[in-house]
This record gives C-alpha cells, structure tokens and sequence, in this order.
C-alpha cells in the first residue's frame, strides 16, 4: 500500500479538490483507494453529500452512506471552525491522539492501493486541543502532498509550509499549485516558476482550475 497525507498550505485551498483528484487518478490506472478525514468541521449532518468527506467517497466510488461516512470520518462537528475549536462548542475535548489512533488503525487495517489522509485547515492548523495537523502529520509519518494556491501571497506560505514540513523531516512527495478563482490572481505559470525554482528537489505540479489531468502522474 501506497500512504500520502495531504496537506495545506492554508486554509480552503483546495486539498480536498486535490485528494479526489488523485483518487480518480488511481483508480483510472486500475488502482483500489481508500481515504480518512480524520477530522471535520462545517458539516452539515442532514446534508453532507458536497462536504469535504462526501466528495471523497464519491471519487472513491462509493456510496454516500452514513456508515460509509462513519467509517472514513468518524469526527464531524458543525461549526464552520477549527476542529477542535468545533468540538468544544459540541462538548467535546478533542485530543491529537484520538486522531492518531483512528488513522495508524485505518492505514494498518487497509489494503488499498493507495491510501489517502487528508488533514484540516494549513499545516499548522490546530487539528486537536494538544496539536496541530503538522503533529499528526509527525505522528503518521507517511510521505506528504502539499497542496498551495496561486492567490497573491501564496508563494510564501506555500514554501513557509514545504520548509515546515522539511523541519520535522517529514518526507514530501510533492508541492501541488491549485490555481486560483480569483480572475485578479497573480499569473499561474510564473507563481508555479517561482515556487518550484525555491522547492528544491521537490517535484511542483501545476493544477490549472477545472483540469486534473495532472494527477495521473503522482499516482
């Protein structure tokens, strides 16, 4: 089984936008997939088909069931916050290990192909009451795919979360570019230049809106 963590360089860039589109990736090669979200905040119970873990169920083929929800993201609260700022409100003290336990027990019971984890919020994002997705990321220890955008200001927090990354000797697989909506963003082609000519060794893809043929090359 192939495990990658995917992660953000900010807040709604797109990771789950990414996530799915590598799960098509893989299972248009033929590939079995699975994902975990371990953590969720801003979901509605009644309706949650275009949530964060509803489109991961759905690029993974499966139906949107709430035992299928349970399984893949057990942890859901209804304010739009971060998790464990969500789950205070609902009574409940959210602890890193908590999550920890639930992806090792996912990752080790899979026998996927290609196992996605995808965190919530950036990489320093508070994912727990006691860490970050940064320390569940060090926790795991899986490969990681950073997702940036190409809004103005991205190149910096898109490369501050790559040396983050590195700063905990966490392996990352690749920097993805998600373009962005904003028809006033800076140009895509030169913002993907400019972080892959600061990544490294690091392989930066660029992920123009709309397309996610892209994918087919990291699966």
């Amino acid at each position: 089984m192939r495990a990658l963590f995917v992660a953000g360089a900010h807040t709604d860039i797109g990771k789950t936008w990414a996530a799915c589109a590598l799960l098509r990736a893989a299972r248009a090669k033929g590939l079995s997939v699975a994902a975990l979200k371990p953590a969720v905040s801003g979901i509605d119970p009644a309706d949650w088909s275009q949530s964060d873990p509803g489109r991961l169920l759905a690029a993974m083929g499966r139906e949107l069931t709430d035992a299928a929800l349970d399984e893949i993201a057990p942890l859901r609260f209804a304010a739009a916050l971060s998790p464990p700022m969500a789950a205070r409100l609902e009574g409940v003290d959210l602890k890193i290990a908590r999550l920890v336990e639930f992806c090792r027990a996912g990752l080790a019971a899979s026998h996927a192909d290609l196992m996605l984890v995808e965190g919530a919020g950036g990489v320093m994002s508070p994912m727990a009451e006691d860490g970050t997705c940064l320390d569940l990321m060090a926790a795991l220890a899986v490969p990681a795919v950073l997702v940036g955008g190409s809004y103005l200001g991205s190149i910096s927090h898109t490369l501050t979360a790559l040396e983050t990354l590195r700063g905990r000797g966490l392996a990352v697989e690749a920097v993805i570019v998600s373009q962005s909506a904003d028809p006033g963003a800076p140009d895509f082609a030169q913002t993907v230049e400019s972080v892959a000519r600061f990544a490294g060794d690091v392989r930066v893809v660029a992920a123009a809106r709309d397309e996610s043929g892209w994918a087919a090359g990291l699966v």
